[in-house]
């Protein structure tokens, strides 16, 4: 962790930081160490200190030993001490993050005290994020049992998808098998959306029952350690119609022509258009109306952006999703989605399961 603390206070002369109060939960944990649900971290060129209330302290000294651990009871009285003391004056914080009342209580804090007048709070987002997309070995290693876990489950259930079954019924056996295989949790609510259900991207699951020739989208992910999966897979029950095979072959086309083809250095736009190209050519065009993919690791959705506008760029050892989907009103849809790493002859990719 002392890596990624010195990582984020180098970033400071380019911001123009003395120092930076970090609230977002997925960078607290990934700065520190610590998993609770309650704290702040105040990092500074000369400190690191993590506060959290009386719940967590014990947790926090023993995940976050690089890390000043503090107690205490609610309210700023610990932050204007400590700018105080350390002299700091140009303050960032997480402004993606922070509550509009949260930030007035602090300015109000702050104010309250005339000492502090030369004190000022700058938005700083982006900080951590930034430093998120490039993962190192042991969130390599928790990313990939995640993935291994949904993996898993995935080729374990949908063999066992049969008419008469339910949405909800699907859903719950995949987050079952997922924790069978070692989750600690799903990363996000499982998606199972049969027949024309499959039309919309993210359907809820509902108590619609699976019919024979039903093409159905799965989407789901496990967590490990915080980190988390994201796994998309399309099948059908029974006898596949041919419109399914024909749109089925389309979007693998486009998935594979993008993991086969994006390189190091292509912006966020440039690899969605990998895949979106394919699928016009084809004539649904207008039927793939979402990203291609997206970063994921302490959060399901995380930096780089791989979209339409995306201008974020993807470098070496980026982690991100390629899931290109065609949706059709009255049908269904088919997605296929794998979590890949961008290596320097191409992206390798990490999920596993059939597809």
């Amino acid at each position: 962790m002392k890596e990624r603390v010195e990582g984020l206070v180098a970033q400071f002369p380019d911001r123009e930081l003395d120092g930076v109060l970090i609230s977002a939960p997925e960078n607290r944990r990934y700065l520190s160490g610590f998993s609770g649900s309650a704290g702040y971290l105040f990092i500074t060129k000369a400190n690191a200190i993590l506060v959290t209330d009386s719940r967590y302290t014990e947790q926090a000294t023993n995940q976050s030993p690089d890390f000043d651990v503090r107690q205490v009871r609610g309210g700023w009285d610990w932050l204007i001490e400590e700018m105080k003391s350390s002299g700091v004056k140009k303050v960032g914080f997480e402004s993606q993050d922070m509550s509009v009342s949260l930030y007035n209580s602090l300015i109000d804090a702050i104010k309250g005290d005339s000492s502090l007048g030369d004190v000022s709070l700058i938005p700083a987002p982006g900080l951590s994020e930034n430093q998120r997309i490039i993962k190192d070995a042991e969130e390599l290693a928790l990313l990939q049992l995640a993935i291994d876990a949904a993996d898993t489950a995935m080729d374990q259930v949908c063999p066992a998808i049969t008419p008469g079954m339910t949405e909800r019924e699907v859903a719950w056996k995949m987050e079952m098998a997922m924790r069978g295989a070692g989750a600690d949790m799903i990363s996000f609510d499982t998606i199972v959306a049969a027949g024309p259900n499959g039309a919309m991207a993210h359907h809820q699951p509902s108590d619609y029952v699976i019919k024979h020739g039903d093409p159905i989208v799965i989407d789901m992910g496990a967590k490990v350690g915080g980190y988390c999966s994201d796994l998309s897979r399309s099948i059908a029950v029974g006898e596949a119609d041919e419109t399914f095979k024909k749109i089925y072959d389309i979007v693998l086309g486009a998935q594979l022509t993008a993991i086969n083809t994006v390189k190091v250095g292509m912006t966020g736009e440039e690899a969605d258009s990998l895949s979106r190209n394919v699928i016009a050519e084809a004539g649904y065009g207008d039927n793939f109306g979402h990203s291609l993919g997206h970063g994921v690791g302490l959060e399901i959705h995380e930096n780089p952006r791989v979209s339409p506008r995306s201008p974020d760029v993807l470098g070496l050892n980026t982690v991100f999703t390629v899931e290109p989907g065609i949706y059709l009103s009255g049908w269904g849809g088919i997605r296929i989605e794998d979590i890949v790493i961008l290596r320097e002859d191409g992206a390798v990719q990490l999920s596993k399961a059939r597809k």
